[in-house]
Parts: structure tokens; C-alpha cells; sequence
């Protein structure tokens, strides 16, 4: 008889060794039993929590991208806005395992359209937030257009450190780079510090 309360642990333990297996062998190849495995768990409870391999490959991208939620609500939206550069740069988000299961999930996306929902829900939520901020500092079609430009930024440094061995440094100067570049769009509208 299963423990009470131990369902949502056991999930986060299939998510944790989902992003693993799959930083180690790439999605295709990650396998239930590979997962299972990793997690120390029999390979029957993915279906019992998850239904399936699918479910459990989305419920771990779903993961990741709850981790790129601020926690804390920013009143200054410049703070907004350098907070979530912050967040598509943190820790979690640089380690290994989370890059190299971002770049199989961003793949197979393009094959899969449950994982090419997930991506573009992803993708429009980091549009939005920017957007929002950007909107109470900008006109409205400015900030409609920085929004785009400050996400293929995020989206283009993250993927060119991560596709470069995911070295900090790298992550730290693209963080930069990328303030830099908020600071100077807003410097140049007449946005004061």
C-alpha cells in the first residue's frame, strides 16, 4: 500500500530523473526503464503516475519551465525586466542536465505537437512578461517590438552558451550583454534609472 503523501514526491523524483536520462542519452533514447532506473523505481510507476513516457517528458519540460517564474512580484519594471533576464539565466537553468534537455526538448518540438505546444506556450509567456514591462516604460509598439528583440536575445545567448559547453562564464556574459541592452533601449527613450 502506497504512502500517503508520497505521490508528489515521487513524481518530482521521475521529473529529476527524466531531465537526467535525458541530459545523458538524448530524448529519443531515454527510455522507461533507463528512467525508472535512474529514479530507483520500478518501470510501472511512470504509468501509474504519468500514464506514459509522453506524459512524463512534458510534465519534466513543464517543470523547467516553472522554474522561469518569478516568485517575488517586481513593482519597477526595469527590475521586472532584468529579473527575468536573471531567470532565463539562473543556476538551474545553466546546469548540464537542464541544457542538454531544453536542446532535445527544443528538437523534437519540431516533430511533436504536443512538445511544439509546450514550446510555443514557453516562448509566448517570455514574449508577455516582456511586453508587460516593457509597456509601462515605452509606447505600445515599441515595447511590442523590444519584447520580441529582448527574447531572441535571451533565447539566442542561452542557446549559443548552451550549445558551447554551458560554461558560467559564457551564461554571465550573456546576462550582461543582454542588461546592457535593455538599459541602452531604455536610456535612449528618456527612461531614467
Amino acid at each position: 500500500m502506497p504512502k500517503v503523501g508520497m505521490e508528489p514526491v515521487r513524481r518530482q523524483q521521475l521529473i529529476d530523473a527524466t531531465i537526467e536520462v535525458v541530459a545523458e542519452v538524448g530524448l529519443k533514447s531515454a527510455t522507461i526503464n533507463l528512467i525508472s532506473r535512474k529514479a530507483g523505481m520500478s518501470s510501472g510507476i511512470i504509468s501509474h503516475y504519468f500514464g506514459g513516457k509522453q506524459a512524463l517528458i512534458e510534465a519534466s519540460v513543464r517543470y523547467l519551465v516553472s522554474r522561469l517564474t518569478m516568485t517575488t512580484p517586481l513593482p519597477n519594471p526595469k527590475d521586472r525586466l532584468m529579473a527575468i533576464v536573471e531567470l532565463n539565466f539562473s543556476a538551474v537553468q545553466q546546469a548540464d542536465s537542464s541544457t542538454k534537455t531544453w536542446l532535445s526538448f527544443w528538437g523534437q518540438s519540431m516533430h511533436d505537437a504536443n512538445l511544439y505546444r509546450l514550446q510555443e506556450v514557453n516562448k509566448k509567456r517570455l514574449v508577455s512578461n516582456l511586453r508587460y514591462s516593457y509597456k509601462q516604460l515605452l509606447s505600445n509598439e515599441q515595447a511590442c517590438e523590444e519584447a520580441e528583440i529582448t527574447a531572441a536575445l535571451i533565447d539566442g545567448f542561452w542557446l549559443r552558451c548552451a550549445l558551447s559547453g554551458a560554461q558560467p562564464d559564457s551564461f554571465e556574459a550573456a546576462k550582461r550583454r543582454i542588461k546592457k541592452y535593455i538599459s541602452a533601449v531604455l536610456e535612449h527613450n528618456g527612461v531614467d534609472e
